[in-house]
């Protein structure tokens, strides 16, 4: 079908490796579709928010490619934009920090290309009455001096969230030593998928693109495994984007908390088959993904927000949400769940971590940040039967 005088939502576009040609084509293909870079201006400062939630090496599948970075650099200096690259990781934000960050990840690729890694570390405090729950804010302020953002995400499975990829990415606008104080205020998933949500419609990205070339499945979004999907995508939403994105690793609206929010905020068109998309997902798509177990509140939310809803809560809360649970074979006793635990519901006892259940408030910053993947994301047998019973219906449904 041709693309010509046609608005399409997403675009895909096939890439099967990271190698410079291969990825400019594919970059170029996926945005031709949407006028994805139609907004750059001569002048114009671009901040591109990079997904570097740690200092890990590109094969690691943790970060976006520093060859997809550079590719969109040479696209946006052709148009004479100035480019500033950056993130807010897990820790503190601070020039030391982020130098190792970018030089792990492989940013300093893109300074020779002309693009500026961000070291302004500044924060600005923010007040967004239109937020749903993040109505104030610390902001990272290289972000907000930028005439437009660009989104540039990766598509990994994450513990609280099922998935993070476009709308995620945009924690990453919060300095990192602040990001405990949300998931303690915000800890039931549905009310933290809403913090997200505010920060990107805040952040207003005219432009979001996926590196999907090397997903990574299991324990993500830092110590799962690479797993191959092959293509880029891109959208100018990254509800849209997202929604397209789950499909391609076996996940929808019940599986992730942001989409749901998005839904519920007239965001996102509840039936997903209403986006226009520019390319075959099911080309992409991998059916055997291994993703996470989706939080519960959110699973059981189809049963309202009155007495049967609450009920379904206070039972999913004790029984059936998944969890962080320790691999005692791979801990190292190193202490780094302790120290990132929001609720301090970890003390280390004889070098491993011993987690109080009372207390947890399933946030998974523990198991994001463990260094050897030691804290996984476990699940009751309760949870495995109501999950597979409820696919079951699902798919009759759409049969």
């Amino acid at each position: 079908m041709s693309t010509a005088n046609k608005k399409w939502d997403v675009a895909l576009a096939a890439c099967d490796r990271y190698e410079e040609t291969a990825v400019e084509a594919a970059l170029r293909e996926v945005l031709d579709p949407i006028d994805g870079l139609a907004f750059v201006k001569p002048g114009m400062r671009v901040a591109i928010k990079v997904n570097l939630v740690t200092a890990m090496k590109p094969d690691t599948a943790a970060t976006v490619h520093p060859a997809v970075v550079c590719a969109l650099v040479k696209m946006l200096r052709e148009r004479g934009a100035e480019v500033v690259i950056g993130d807010g990781p897990g820790g503190i934000y601070s020039s030391a920090y982020l130098r190792a960050v970018y030089d792990v990840c492989g940013m300093r690729q893109a300074e020779k290309l002309g693009a500026k890694l961000n070291d302004d570390f500044s924060v600005q405090e923010v007040e967004y009455p239109d937020a749903v729950q993040a109505k104030h804010f610390p902001y990272t302020a290289y972000l907000g001096k930028a005439d437009a953002i660009i989104d540039l995400c990766k598509l990994k499975t994450h513990g609280m969230m099922g998935m993070t990829c476009a709308v995620k990415n945009f924690f990453g606008s919060v300095p990192g030593t602040k990001k405990p104080e949300f998931h303690y205020t915000f800890p039931r998933p549905e009310d933290f998928a809403n913090v997200l949500v505010d920060l990107y419609e805040y952040s207003a990205p005219r432009l979001c693109i996926c590196d999907a070339v090397v997903g990574m499945e299991g324990n993500g979004p830092t110590m799962g495994t690479p797993r191959k999907i092959g293509c880029l995508l891109a959208s100018r939403s990254g509800h849209m984007l997202d929604a397209v994105a789950a499909g391609l690793i076996g996940l929808g609206p019940d599986d992730i908390p942001t989409l749901r929010a998005a839904v519920r905020r007239g965001l996102l068109p509840e039936d997903f088959s209403a986006i226009s998309v520019c390319g075959d997902p099911g080309r992409f798509a991998v059916a055997d993904f291994k993703t996470v177990p989706a939080q519960s509140d959110v699973f059981f939310h189809v049963l309202g927000d009155g007495l049967p809803g609450r009920i379904a809560d206070f039972i999913a809360g004790r029984v059936i949400t998944p969890f962080p649970k320790l691999d005692p074979s791979s801990c190292i006793g190193c202490g780094k769940c302790a120290q990132t635990c929001p609720a301090k519901a970890i003390a280390m006892t004889r070098e491993k971590p011993q987690i109080n259940r009372s207390i947890c408030i399933h946030c998974f910053c523990c198991q994001e940040f463990c260094p050897k993947g030691a804290m996984k994301v476990g699940s009751t047998w309760i949870w495995r039967v109501l999950k597979g019973y409820f696919n079951r219906r699902s798919r009759q449904k759409t049969a």
